[in-house]
């Protein structure tokens, strides 16, 4: 089974932290030469040095920010215009929106998350879409959630915004299959993640219990009895992102220790 990435150039979005960061790890361990986009560049500069070159890659990053559509569209295409070189996988990954309930979510709520996640990662595949179809080679892959097979309570935003991406992607393949190129979604389930920290610290404010106690509750609706690990997301989106996945298109691939109730 051929999962080197040896000669392949990825992007990976959101990879200063968590999931991001542990994807552009194992990308880089497979060969992949990685550009890593986030919105500190002290951090990129760090996740840089981290980075496995053994295959001779020279690692970069891009300084942008996904809640400013516009300035991510122009720092993207600034690089690839003096990158010159294709990218064959793309990992879409932003930070998820705010936990609450959606009957007390504000309109400007849903626009910022729209932008951030759907427009962000349209602007993102426009980028590297024709790279992709000259090479012959593509592999989009988006992180998104569990909640676009069930909505998760008190994540209204998110399950809404999700549920958009996944369709995005699912079109999105069905368009690009043609040429080589898929498009799957990773969906995480409970990961030990600064994202899961501050959803298990707001519940328990709401709920006046403690972070264990919720985190306990939480660990009790796994099959597997843990959160997962960001590494166990890292190499399901290494897969799909290999040769090996070639004929795997259009799917949600939830990542979550056999927590989502439905197939």
């Amino acid at each position: 089974m051929n999962i080197s990435l040896n000669n392949f150039n990825a992007i990976v979005c959101g990879s200063t932290q968590g999931i991001g960061k542990a994807c552009a790890l194992e990308l880089a361990s497979l060969g992949a030469e990685v550009i890593l986009v986030a919105r500190d560049e002290k951090k990129l500069q760090a996740v840089v040095n981290e980075l496995p070159s053994s295959a001779g890659q020279q690692h970069q990053y891009i300084v942008a920010d996904f809640s400013s559509p516009e300035t991510l569209k122009s720092a993207v295409h600034l690089f690839l215009h003096s990158y010159n070189k294709p990218v064959h996988i793309l990992v879409n990954n932003t930070g998820g929106p705010a936990a609450g309930k959606i009957s007390e979510a504000a309109e400007a709520q849903f626009l910022a998350a729209f932008d951030a996640h759907l427009i962000g990662n349209h602007i993102m595949a426009m980028a590297v879409i024709p790279g992709m179809k000259s090479a012959g080679y593509g592999r989009i892959i988006n992180i998104i959630s569990t909640s676009v097979k069930a909505p998760l309570p008190n994540l209204g935003v998110s399950n809404t915004i999700r549920a958009a991406v996944a369709n995005w992607s699912k079109t999105m393949a069905n368009e690009l299959g043609e040429f080589n190129i898929t498009v799957n979604n990773v969906l995480p389930g409970a990961t030990k993640t600064e994202r899961l920290t501050g959803i298990i610290s707001n519940n328990a404010a709401k709920n006046n219990s403690s972070e264990d106690v919720i985190a306990q509750k939480m660990i009790a609706e796994i099959p597997m009895k843990r959160f997962g690990e960001a590494t166990e997301i890292a190499n399901a989106v290494a897969f799909l992102a290999s040769p090996a996945a070639a004929y795997i298109n259009g799917i949600n691939l939830p990542v979550d220790g056999g927590r989502t109730a439905n197939l």
